[in-house]
């Protein structure tokens, strides 16, 4: 018999339009729906974003401004718990402000008495070593620890924090499925007519990142390199709006002129702002070429050839988790190697998926056990 529903409130980098964290949501939330109706209970979530009004309507959930902590405050007080993750929240790469802000919550969720749970992290690059006993302090005290890397995990250890306190688990975003309706060409926003052709689609994921280009203008030229060798349609994919949408078309307006005296096209994709759309558009290619770590990762889990290149760490660790290697780092990236690489996985697809079926499969399985922990924690509780 199902009880009164449980507020969990929900941290994260929500409503800022990223895809990859929106698919993060967007798993955690279907994980608990899952989980918490096989055992029996109700949960009522309500998510910390940046845009409330735009999450609430994008997933149907109650949703609270981020920086406003009368009402994040609130929240978590009427709540049973909060969970924080998943992504790459406790960080200092991007800024000083970031792990700060996230350790914040989660210390005003325990001096509140609420239990906290730690959802998949990605933890690191942490360089200012005085955020080190912060994080301890605040990890220590908290219900439930997962990390979605042993990288991760090792990083916590070196803080202080108990091996056997920590879970490493996949990406929540490698449980992320299809919608029954995403069966048909339409769906996928692939027309009937790109589907009949011949050629092959490679879905592209860049962003900015280093400031002389390199990295983007290598992969031109080896896109240039293997529309010579195979007909190819090049799909650009961007997950965050709008820098990723600006490296694009950096790189399409490099390739047009000379891809399209090949016969080839190029198209980018900018209206796939919810999770799953974005997940159609990659099911529908025979192979990715990634930056972003979660467009490597919605092709792990549709099977989709990828490639990727590094610029992070958190690449390296995942791409290793699915028996691959980065084709180069953003410093170093080569033509010559990203048309090889990527005329390899063309030709060999259907190799590359028998080879990882199992593993996939059971990073799929292993994505949802943060969600069975947090819901048993409940259970016990209620």
């Amino acid at each position: 018999m199902v009880t009164t529903a449980q507020k969990i409130v929900i941290s994260g980098y929500y409503g800022f339009r990223n895809s990859g964290d929106e698919a993060v949501l967007q798993s955690i939330l279907n994980a608990l729906q899952r989980q918490s109706q096989a055992a029996g209970i109700a949960i009522e979530p309500v998510v910390l974003s940046i845009d409330p009004e735009w999450t609430t309507a994008t997933y149907g959930v109650k949703s609270v401004h981020r920086m406003k902590l009368g009402e994040v405050r609130q929240a978590i007080s009427e709540s049973a718990g909060l969970i924080s993750g998943g992504g790459s929240l406790l960080q200092d790469v991007t800024g000083t402000k970031t792990i700060p802000y996230y350790l914040g919550i989660l210390k005003l969720a325990q001096w509140m008495g609420k239990p906290t749970f730690i959802y998949a992290q990605g933890i690191g690059p942490v360089n200012r070593k005085l955020f080190h006993p912060l994080i301890k302090s605040v990890f220590r005290k908290s219900a439930y620890i997962s990390v979605r890397d042993e990288q991760s995990r090792q990083l916590l250890q070196s803080m202080g924090l108990n091996l056997n306190n920590i879970q490493v688990v996949p990406d929540p975003v490698m449980g992320l499925e299809l919608p029954q309706s995403a069966g048909s060409p339409a769906a996928t926003g692939v027309s009937a007519a790109e589907t009949a052709s011949k050629q092959k689609t490679v879905g592209i994921s860049v962003r900015y990142w280093e400031e002389s280009r390199h990295e983007l203008n290598a992969i031109v030229e080896g896109l240039l390199k293997a529309s010579a060798e195979m007909p190819l349609q090049l799909r650009f994919l961007p997950f965050h709006h709008p820098l990723d949408n600006e490296a694009s078309r950096y790189v399409m307006q490099k390739l047009e002129n000379k891809v399209s005296a090949l016969g080839r096209s190029v198209s980018i994709c900018e209206d796939a702002l919810h999770p799953q759309q974005m997940l159609r558009e990659v099911a529908a290619c025979d192979a990715l070429i990634g930056m972003r770590l979660h467009s490597l990762i919605y092709a792990a889990g549709r099977r989709v050839p990828l490639m990727g290149i590094s610029y992070d760490p958190k690449i390296d660790h995942f791409l290793e988790r699915v028996r691959s290697r980065p084709v180069g780092s953003t410093a170093t990236l080569e033509a010559d190697k990203v048309a090889a690489e990527l005329l390899l996985l063309l030709k060999q697809g259907e190799a590359w998926r028998q080879e990882r079926e199992s593993l996939i499969s059971a990073l799929v399985e292993e994505a949802e056990a943060p969600a069975r922990r947090i819901v048993e924690y409940l259970s016990r509780k209620g």
